[in-house]
Parts: structure tokens; sequence; C-alpha cells
């Protein structure tokens, strides 16, 4: 049968009759642990498998599938496994295919969407779709959603389009038709959401189309209203339903797991509710919590043997996550190291983990950096190595730092700081303030945010800029003094000239991050993307936060501007050695020798957003979050907290991070200057009687005031007698924002200096440390 989802001449298979002699126990089995192998083993009802950080789920769940397939239970085409993502599917079927050979091929197998659509096409005239209905991307459905705004008068500036959709999605994901949303659900967005899905779906159907929404949504419609000719065929032919990562899943795909395997009833979801971190993504995790009140008689193995991380690092993520609630229950054990190991036996436990407290997001990249190099000296690789953070923009300090040190690296899950789309349209603004003639850049912001200045006038400047040897601006400037522009065009673009004019007259006299700040606000470029409903929105509001705080090191527009372009020059490599930059949530499923926490403070982690909208539900969410962070790592974890931060051109004071105070002492050891030490060496610890998990969700703020510091140098830094330089020409200097260099010159403390990465430079003698 080569098609598992034709079920034009389906007739139900008799119950697989047990062989009359029981096949061997095949020799991939001796390789698995008690736990695993019982995972493998049970193939009656309802099964739970709670596979903890590095405990060999994948290994499980394929060794299952061959398990089912060997032992007869079942043809591959009654089998029928559900990941999340295409390089799992892949993966699975290539490891199955290793053990059982050519049946892998026809096993049901892959993604939600996947599965979902090609179900779909069997069943599409039941939605009134065909069979060879479209799928529209993230753009079409936009599109689409403003034909229907524009129809209805409705105005896109008070409700925005992406808003919108997102609410549309958002109920599609809990898997909610139009008619089924709660009433008290269709107020949401002024009504006009509810208003528009509809009319929404229905204009999909008209062109036989739907989105990535419908493929389950279309599907548990299909099975509810046809149950006889839609659902009950497929309940009795999959005799085995395998799900990956079931903490991930959300209501839409419940029901559709769900509804599917009340046939045989023989559900297997591997999943670890201690690593639901999506839930922004729609992810629900009392789906994983509520398995065996779902599922009846349903068993539950608790893989708990890690085979990555050391004893202590186990330790002490089980600790920490033992402070959230609304979990299962499980505690990590090393699958390597002797189980009668002492408290005292280092070997055995492994490295302390190290939190250390630092005065700056500044110094915090500079240690970070120090101890990559020494671990580089030593042998490492630096691909052994990861930074991991809270939000995306706190990548830049590192970026920076990174750079200038030489040690190169690479950012997973996105563009580099300076490569994000919020950061080239705000540098963008700078460029053309202080370049009339960046044409570039004219191009790029003269209608972000919209503001009425398409296509047809883009077209009329660029003919008469050609006609005429003139830049865009210019052209501009010259188009208004005549009538080929309609008048809201024009007014649009005088708007535009005049603003960017009003920045360039006081550019010199602002310090860059004012300056920025104010380009930012007065654009509407920052308020654009804080109405953006996009979960990714956020970030982008912090990454341009960032941006200004960037700018605050440096005298004039025009040196970060040539800053900007010497780091968009130094491009990565293909291939190499390098440091991993990434975000927690991007870090999941990943593993490193080393690994860097960083930025564990108060309103960054846990964050203030997660705090704010989802209280309780939300500080659990970011203990998981920390979770997955210590349980990246192999051999050595170092958390970082800085007790200041800029923000918008302001100093703020930060205090240590609630999961400090929950990391056992007998596995951390914590280091930083004294006053700035976190967790129980800094008198925040959980014993304070303050509560943080009571309603209050905000820590209180410190009660001291921390002025802004000035830069100090570095411990190691030689001091100049009488304030002359101690370096001579020849000599090899380091600079904490221009990196290494040569001395070419020295008179008093004045030092001519030919950077590795910045060209010459003349800079003052204290700010530079022999390298």
């Amino acid at each position: 049968m080569s098609d598992p989802f034709d079920l034009s001449s389906f007739q139900p298979a008799p119950p697989a009759p047990p062989p009359s002699t029981p096949p061997a126990p095949p020799p991939w089995l001796e390789g698995l642990n008690p736990e695993q192998r019982q995972a493998v083993e049970t193939t009656d009802g309802p099964l739970l498998v709670l596979s903890g950080a590095g405990t060999g789920k994948t290994r499980v769940l394929t060794t299952r599938l061959a398990y089912l397939l060997h032992q007869r239970l079942a043809r591959p085409w009654e089998i029928m496994a559900v990941t999340f993502t295409n390089r799992a599917a892949r993966e699975m079927r290539e490891r199955v295919g290793e053990l059982i050979g050519p049946p892998a091929e026809q096993l049901w197998l892959g993604t939600f969407h996947a599965l979902g659509a090609r179900l779909l096409r069997r069943h599409a005239e039941l939605v009134d779709l065909k069979s060879n209905f479209t799928i529209l991307d993230a753009d079409d459905q936009l599109r689409l959603l403003k034909q229907l705004m524009q129809a209805a008068n409705l105005d896109p500036k008070r409700s925005p389009p992406p808003a919108l959709m997102g609410c549309i999605q958002r109920w599609k994901d809990r898997g909610l038709t139009p008619e089924a949303v709660p009433t008290s659900d269709r107020g949401a967005m002024d009504g006009f959401a509810h208003r528009l899905y509809g009319p929404y779906q229905e204009r999909l159907k008209t062109l036989n189309t739907c989105d990535f929404g419908d493929l389950l949504l279309h599907c548990l419609t299909v099975f509810k209203s046809h149950p006889e000719e839609a659902l009950q065929p497929y309940q009795q032919r999959l005799r085995y339903i395998l799900v990956d990562e079931y903490q991930d899943t959300n209501v839409a795909q419940y029901l559709w797991l769900r509804l599917l395997a009340q046939g045989h009833r023989n559900l297997c979801c591997v999943g670890d509710d201690d690593q639901s971190i999506y839930s922004w993504r729609g992810a629900e995790v009392g789906n994983i919590l509520r398995f065996e009140q779902d599922f009846p008689g349903a068993n539950v193995i608790r893989l708990e043997r890690n085979y990555r991380s050391t004893p202590r690092i186990l330790a002490a993520a089980s600790e920490l996550i033992a402070n959230n609630r609304d979990r299962l229950g499980k505690t990590l054990k090393s699958g390597h190291a002797p189980q009668s190991a002492s408290q005292g036996d280092d070997d055995a436990l492994g490295e302390r983990l190290r939190v250390r407290a630092v005065w700056d997001g500044e110094e915090e990249a500079r240690v970070v950096a120090e101890d990559l190099i020494a671990h580089q000296r030593d042998g490492g690789r630096l691909s052994d190595a990861a930074i991991l953070v809270r939000t995306g923009a706190q990548t830049r300090e590192f970026e920076e730092r990174l750079m200038t040190t030489g040690l190169p690296y690479r950012v997973v899950g996105g563009p580099r700081f300076y490569e994000r789309l919020e950061i080239r349209d705000a540098v963008a603004y700078l460029r053309l303030i202080a370049q009339a003639d960046d044409d570039m850049a004219f191009e790029r912001i003269v209608n972000k945010p919209r503001r009425g200045i398409g296509d047809a006038t883009l077209k009329t400047l660029h003919q008469l800029a050609r006609a005429g040897g003139l830049s865009l601006s210019a052209a501009a400037t010259e188009v208004l003094g005549s009538d080929e522009l309609k008048p809201r065009a024009a007014k649009a673009l005088d708007g535009f000239l005049q603003q960017i004019a009003g920045w360039r007259e006081v550019a010199a006299e602002t310090p860059p991050g004012e300056l920025m700040s104010r380009v930012l606000k007065e654009s509407g470029l920052i308020d654009m993307w804080r109405a953006d409903p996009d979960p990714q929105a956020p970030g982008r509001v912090d990454n341009l936060r960032e941006l200004c705080t960037a700018l605050e090191d440096f005298e004039s527009l025009e040196t970060f501007l040539e800053h900007v372009s010497l780091v968009m020059e130094n491009e990565e490599a293909a291939l190499g050695d390098r440091v991993t930059l990434m975000t927690l949530h991007g870090a999941k499923g990943l593993e490193f020798e080393l690994v860097f926490l960083a930025g564990w403070e108060e309103e960054l982690f846990p964050h203030r957003r997660a705090l704010d909208q989802e209280g309780l539900k939300g500080l659990e969410e970011e203990r998981r979050l920390a979770y997955v962070g210590l349980t990246r790592a192999r051999r050595r974890v170092t958390i970082s907290h800085a007790a200041n931060r800029r923000l918008f051109s302001q100093w703020q004071s930060c205090l240590p991070s609630r999961f400090l105070d929950e990391l056992p002492d007998a596995h951390v050891v914590r280091e930083g200057a004294k006053g700035l030490s976190g967790g129980r060496a800094g008198s925040f610890g959980g014993g304070s009687g303050l509560g943080w998990d009571g309603p209050s969700w905000a820590r209180p703020k410190p009660d001291r005031h921390i002025e802004r510091p000035t830069p100090t140098p570095p411990a190691t830094r030689p001091a100049a007698p009488d304030g002359e330089a101690a370096f001579s020409p020849g000599q090899r200097v380091f600079h904490d924002k221009f990196g290494y260099g040569t001395v070419t010159r020295a008179e008093g403390g004045k030092l001519d200096i030919q950077f590795e990465k910045g060209g010459a430079k003349k800079v003052m003698a204290r700010f530079v440390v022999a390298a």
C-alpha cells in the first residue's frame, strides 16, 4: 500500500495475531537502560514518556518504531509518528531505516502540518475545497486580509492587519472556527478580528486555498461532521501513534491527536513538561500535565538518566526546576558517573557552577571573552562554547567584544545585531541625516513607517534623479516645486524631508544616543513595532533600545557610522571554529561543553513582560527556560549578572535574578566584587521573606542609588608614571572598543595606533593595555 491516506479500498484490518514463535529480541535493545527499554516494550494502551534533557528520547522513539515493526505488532502504514520539524522527521525515518531497513519508508511519519495537509487533501470536498488547494504564506494572508478590510471600510491604522491576523491565528491554534469563538473573546481588537474571521475563511474557500492554521482546523471540522466517512477509518487503521515534543503541542494539535487515537488507544507521547517554553507560539503545557486524566489507565515512564551533563549541573538544574508547582516531577541523574559518588568527590561530580557578578554589560562581555581566550589557549575549541541570552538585544555587547578581540562567532536563530531589519532601518535614518546624498538610505526609509509615499512617487524621483544627475533627496526637493506628484504624496514627501532636515540641524550638538531616541520616537518607527502583534516585535523594540545604548559610546554620529561599516565588513566565514551566540529559546535541543548564561537579573530574567502578562504561569515558564539553559552544558556553566545596565541613556540598578537563590550552594561558587555578588551571598536570598511566589510578581527596587559609572582600566592595565605613556612604538596593545593594534608613535600620554580591525587611530594611553 503506497499511500496510507488512500481509504478508497479500505477494509478494517483484523487484529494482528501474535506470531506462533515470538521473534527473538533484536540486538539493538541491548544498549538501552531499563527505563528506556520499558518505554520501548510497553506497547498496550496510552503511554507518556517523560524524557528529561539529555536522556535519549530520540533513541527511544526510533527504537520503539523499529520494535513495533520487528515484533509484527503493526504494519508500517498502521503506525503514525508526528514531529514538529521536517528535520526531526527525516532523522527519525533514517534511524528507523538503519535498524529495520525498507519498511521504514512506508511509515506514516511527518510534521503536524505535513500530515494534516495530506489527510485534508483526501477529504477536501467536505470543507468546500478541492484536493489541489494551495497553502498561503504569511504575506499572502495579510494581503487578503487587507482587501477584506478595505471592502469593510476598516481603518488599518486603528486596527493593524498583522494584529488582526495574529488574533485569528490564535483562535485557529485553539481549534476555534468563527462560529465557535467564545462570546467573551469576540470583542478582541474592538470586535474587528471576529468580524473579519468569517469573511476571511469564506474568501479562502473561494480561492481554493487555506493557511497553515486551517490544515488542522479543517481536519477537526471533517472529523466531527463526518466521523463515519473521515474519522473512524483512520481510527481503525492507526494501531499506534507516536508523538515527539508533546509539551509543545497547541490545543488544535492536541484535539487532532486525541480524536485519531480513540480507536486503538495506543498513543505514545514523548515530552518534558520542564522544557515547555513556547507558550508565546501557542504551546499549552497543560496538554502534557493532563495526560493521565485525558487517557485513563495511561502508563507514565520517567527517563531520568542524563548522558550529557555532569552530576553538579544536573543537581543544580533539578533543584531549580523543583520550585515550579505545575509539573509532573522527575529528578535528573547522571548516566555516566558512579551513583555512589560522594558530595566531596569533585572528580566524579564535575566543576561547580560559577555565578559571576559584574558591574555592567560591558564588563560581562569582557570577562566572557577572556574566558574564551583562556579556553582557546588551553587547546579548547570555540565551537564547544555557547553564550546564551534571554533576549536578542543582549547579543550586541557580546558581538562587539568578540569582534574587537578577534574571536570568530556565529549568531544562531537570527541575523547579527547590525544586520537585523529594525536596526538597519534605524541606522538608515542616521545615514541620511549624516549624508543627504545616501540614496540607499533614502529609499529604505522614505516610506518606513508607511507615510503614503508609494512606488509611483519613487519612480518619479528616480527618473528625475537620473535625468538631472541628482541624489534622491535633491530630486525630492526639486519635485516638490512642481505639480508632478499628487497632493497627498507631495505632502507626505515634504513632511519626511522636513523631519530629516530638522534632525540634521541638531545632530552636531546632540549626543548620538539622544539623537537616535528622538528619531525613533518622532519618526514613528518604534511605535510601529510596538503596535505589531508578531511575537518577535517586542524583541525588535528591545533591539532598538539597545541600539540607543550602543550609540552612547560614541562621540559623534560619524564615528558610529564608521564603526557600523567596519562591523558589517567583518562577515563570518561559512565554516570554522566559532563561538555560538543565541537566545535560550533557540538553544533547546542543543548541547555544548561550555555554556555562558548571561543577564540573570530581575526583570530581564525572569523577564518583566512574562511576569506582567502571565503572573505565576509566566514565572514558571521563565524558570523552565532557565532549566533548559543549564542543561545545555556538558561540563561547565558560568552564569553572570550585572549590577547596572543602560537603557535609553539611563543607568538602571539591577537585582540578581531570583533563580540564583534557587541554585544549591553545594554545587555553586559565587564570584565578583564585594557588594555585587548575587544570590544568597548578596543578601537577596530566598530566606528574605519577600515571597517571590506570592501575588506580587516584581521584586522591590534596590534602595541604593547607582551613579553612572566612569570607565576604569582593568586591574591588569599597567599604570603610566606621571601620566606619561608606558608604551613604545612596535608594542602590541588592546583597546576596549577598537581591539588589538600596534603602537606606531608615542608622545606623552597620546598614542598613534594601527588597529587590526579599526585602522589608524589616535588614543590616550590610559585607554589601552599591553597585549
